[in-house]
């Protein structure tokens, strides 16, 4: 069974500025069990990693059709996996590893920028996103910049930028008869 590729999702590895990673330790962060330090999932959170150098390094092997086979699936976010390719640039934090940082060096937004326009390319509906737009990362600040502004900045069609659904207020009504006072929600009324 497959499914449709529908995202990319852009993560950072929330490493301090500077810090070499490697895909080695990606796949040992998230794959090792949990006394050892990982995550214990049962593969990695990424399909590429883009070192400080710019070079892309591949984690998941996958092929360019429209569709996520399970070989190809990776956890980088809870409830888009099935359908999402994932990718990491090292970094994402200040030198300090205290506070988010959009850390890309020149030749890590290089490598992005032909990353996401290629994936484009092959997948012409698809949706870029940050991590931390997806409907399950509240309070998560990877990719640590703006990936919107980003996309719109290197000239990326709005119509492959994710856009998060508003989430909508339940206004209360409150109705009063004689003989009682009851407060409901817009949708029951």
């Amino acid at each position: 069974m497959n499914n449709k590729l529908n995202y990319l999702v852009i993560h950072c590895t929330a490493t301090p500025e500077g810090r070499p990673v490697t895909k080695e330790e990606i796949i040992r962060w998230h794959t090792n069990p949990v006394n050892q330090g990982g995550r214990g999932w049962n593969r990695p959170g990424y399909a590429d990693v883009v070192y400080l150098n710019g070079d892309l390094a591949n984690i998941i092997p996958f092929n360019t059709d429209d569709f996520v086979d399970q070989w190809e699936i990776s956890n980088g976010v809870v409830g888009l996996n099935g359908n999402s390719r994932h990718i990491v640039y090292a970094g994402g934090m200040d030198d300090q590893n205290k506070k988010p940082k959009d850390t890309r060096t020149k030749e890590q937004l290089e490598t992005l920028e032909t990353y996401v326009k290629y994936t484009i390319k092959r997948h012409p509906k698809i949706l870029v996103l940050g991590h931390n737009e997806a409907p399950n990362a509240k309070g998560k600040a990877c990719p640590s910049f703006n990936v919107g502004n980003w996309l719109r900045s290197i000239g990326v069609p709005e119509q492959n930028i994710y856009h998060k659904p508003v989430e909508e207020k339940k206004e209360t009504v409150v109705i009063t008869t004689p003989s009682t006072e009851t407060n409901i929600t817009e949708a029951e009324a």
